[in-house]
């Protein structure tokens, strides 16, 4: 993943939690225009900064990679909640999901 990619990435994610960069900054014990910076590709976090972002997203390194989820913690919620559905139930869901898609 390119720098651009990764700062987009960054931004995309934090958007879907609805929390501001200035917020994310302070949560993560950084100056408030931290995530700012990387988002705008005028910084980059190490390796262990990285870990705490994605940590504080909810996510795992993986998934933070994972451009194909575009919220990967309500991704994570919606299969906590299929848990223990039958077949009937989960074909019905399959059908909504693909309705959703077009």
């Amino acid at each position: 993943m390119e720098i651009e990619e990764f700062a987009l990435r960054l931004a995309i994610l934090r958007d879907s939690k609805g929390i501001s960069a200035r917020d994310m900054s302070l949560s993560l014990g950084q100056s408030a225009g931290y995530i700012n910076g990387i988002e705008t590709r005028k910084n980059f976090p190490s390796m262990t900064n990285f870990f705490y972002i994605c940590e504080y997203l909810g996510i795992t390194p993986a998934e933070f990679f994972d451009t194909q989820s575009h919220n990967p913690s309500k991704e994570k919620e919606l299969m906590e909640a299929v848990k223990g559905l039958n077949t009937e139930q989960l074909e019905s869901l399959i059908v909504i999901a693909k309705g959703l898609k077009k």
